[in-house]
């Protein structure tokens, strides 16, 4: 069962895609979230969360404070499931933060140039290659505010993402058979 930890819509069961997703784990999202917090990266910020799935990490930042979130989802059946748990959130967290999906691959939602965003997930397919991600981290640096983080989850057993000119490599966590590498705008 997938939930909202903590924030105005804590404890909200969310929905999520049959098939072809990977949620980002309770244990996982707890401990990004409370580094997250600490750093006072949510309150007010904009937030785009790429391969979005069931939009787990996009709606959790809003129900913590995000003013904004992009959920960007390219399966059209995982983007109704965001959609269906977006609505849910937005009436537990009221007016103001908004929330708004979109069926897309990350890439060609990047070329739109939307932005600027100051909190970004991407949490790709694992199938996704090393050369595919490095494209996509290009793509996004263009719409980072100046002070942007970039969270970006693999597999355990992937190697450090690439990151491009404009992205500064921060701190990485694995958690099993998951891995957090954090990137700044910068550079």
């Amino acid at each position: 069962m997938t939930r909202i930890i903590a924030g105005r819509a804590g404890s909200l069961v969310l929905d999520v895609p049959d098939a072809g997703t990977r949620p980002t784990s309770d244990r996982v999202r707890e401990s990004l979230f409370g580094a997250l917090e600490s750093a006072d990266a949510l309150r007010g910020a904009a937030v785009l969360d790429l391969y979005a799935g069931s939009g787990a990490l996009g709606l959790e930042a809003l129900s913590r404070g995000a003013a904004s979130a992009d959920l960007v989802e390219k399966s059209p059946r995982a983007a109704t499931v965001a959609q269906r748990n977006a609505a849910r959130v937005a009436m537990a967290v009221g007016s103001g933060p908004t929330v708004t999906v979109h069926r897309s691959s990350a890439d060609a939602f990047l070329r739109t140039g939307r932005g600027p965003y100051d909190l970004v997930f991407l949490d790709p397919p694992y199938d996704v290659s090393e050369a595919e991600l490095s494209s996509t981290l290009a793509l996004l640096v263009p719409v980072l505010s100046p002070a942007a983080d970039v969270v970006i989850e693999r597999a355990a057993r992937s190697p450090e993402p690439t990151l491009p000119d404009g992205l500064l490599a921060g701190r990485s966590k694995r958690y099993g058979d998951t891995a957090l590498w954090w990137a700044a705008a910068g550079g």
